[in-house]
């Protein structure tokens, strides 16, 4: 463990608005989106930050924070909270206008120089707070150490069709960062940036204050950087996802059922926050009734289930009724699923109610053609997304692809809603 004098800073950047995943983002920030029954999606983040043994963590907020800011309340779910130990809050500057607002990563991290020099530290490390993994960050600091390196950009190696979202290393034998292309058309790399950084504290500063236009650091700061200074990457080789899409986010949930699943929040050691609201600690064990049966799902505490689940997530306070089905879904905290209702791929908010007998994911194969019709890049797979609070009457139908906003109530479905469509 490296002594607290050599001790990097930790800047958590959790600002980003996360359009992507639609009304999940409605009123919250993404990283405050839950994940896996019990876990909010930062809570992979700062657990990294905890398991490494760092302890002064900057968390950059901007959109929809206060979700955000009572769950990370002092820091003390994760070891983060005491003389020498704290999580640290830090608002955008913003002024009247949306353009005060941070302009991108590096315009973040400037924002905020006062918060590093009043932190004093070899080095900073920056993160992003909607990333599912696990990482040794201190394995990360002393690599860059051992290299020299102005700067280090962890990398991962990912598909080539994939690559094109992400920024691109190459790369000589020794890890350098020789070229650098941000999310290109016709990538000659697999080899991405994971959005995960270190640079030396006083090359930092230097930077953000020398080149002021600079707002980003995949666009702007690495190919400046690797110009003229030492860049290295940093090879990770274990699970690692953005779940900055519906699709990505559903995918992610469905990995933790996998029987080799690659994910392992427990073993990873990852915590959520116990004081949080909706978390497990203060409601009675699941329970199943009569006819239930569960099949290769995860169900928190508070469930009741009298239905039949299979391959879904619950969160806390799910209730599933007799003769239910609940197939290929995510629930969140204290949905109702109303006797003999049936859902197919497809992700609640919190508080929502099921209706008796309704069909949610209906309308025959999960077609790639069956797109929404206001989102078609949020909603193609099939999945149906249901925002927080909207209850769904009984006998209803609606189908793939489908979005229905937070608060609809009952009387506010006029038929069934094809697939494909929205209210």
């Amino acid at each position: 463990m490296i002594r607290q004098k050599d001790e990097p800073l930790v800047l958590l950047l959790a600002g980003g608005v996360g359009s992507r995943l639609n009304n999940l983002v409605q009123s919250r920030a993404k990283p405050a989106v839950p994940f896996a029954g019990i876990y909010r999606i930062i809570d992979f983040s700062l657990s990294n930050v905890m398991n490494s043994g760092f302890s002064q963590v900057g968390v950059l907020t901007q959109y929809k924070p206060l979700s955000l800011m009572r769950h990370l309340a002092n820091g003390a779910a994760w070891d983060l909270t005491g003389r020498t130990r704290g999580v640290k809050i830090l608002p955008p500057r913003t002024g009247s206008r949306d353009s005060d607002w941070y302009k991108g990563t590096a315009d973040a991290v400037r924002q905020n120089i006062d918060f590093i020099r009043a932190h004093p530290s070899p080095e900073v490390i920056i993160l992003s707070g909607d990333h599912i993994y696990s990482m040794d960050l201190d394995d990360l600091l002393q690599a860059h150490r051992r290299k020299g390196a102005d700067m280090t950009v962890a990398t991962m190696v990912v598909p080539k069709e994939q690559i094109h979202q992400f920024g691109t290393a190459i790369t000589d034998s020794d890890g350098r960062v020789l070229e650098w292309e941000e999310k290109p058309a016709h990538p000659r790399t697999d080899l991405a940036s994971m959005g995960i950084y270190v640079l030396n504290t006083d090359y930092l500063l230097n930077t953000l204050e020398t080149y002021r236009d600079d707002t980003d650091f995949g666009m702007d700061i690495i190919p400046r950087a690797i110009a003229a200074d030492w860049v290295y990457a940093y090879p990770f080789r274990g699970y690692w996802r953005d779940v900055g899409t519906i699709q990505a986010y559903w995918e992610a949930n469905m990995d933790v059922l996998r029987p080799d699943s690659p994910i392992a929040p427990q073993t990873w050691g990852i915590r959520p926050n116990p004081e949080a609201e909706g978390l497990p600690y203060d409601r009675c064990p699941a329970r199943l009734v009569g006819a239930g049966r569960v099949q290769n799902a995860l169900v928190s505490a508070g469930c009741v289930i009298e239905g039949t689940v299979i391959n879904s997530v619950l969160s806390p306070g799910v209730r599933v009724e007799a003769g239910a089905v609940v197939r290929d879904s995510i629930l969140f905290h204290d949905c109702r699923v109303g006797a003999g209702a049936e859902l197919d791929l497809v992700i609640l908010d919190k508080r929502v109610t099921v209706g008796a007998a309704a069909v949610v994911g209906c309308g025959g194969k999960r077609e790639k053609k069956q797109l929404n019709r206001e989102h078609p890049k949020h909603l193609y797979s099939g999945i149906t997304l249901v925002g927080k609070g909207a209850q769904i009457p009984a006998g209803a139908e609606i189908g793939r692809n489908c979005i229905i906003a937070p608060g609809r109530r009952a009387e506010e479905f006029n038929g069934p809603l094809a697939s494909g469509g929205s209210l």
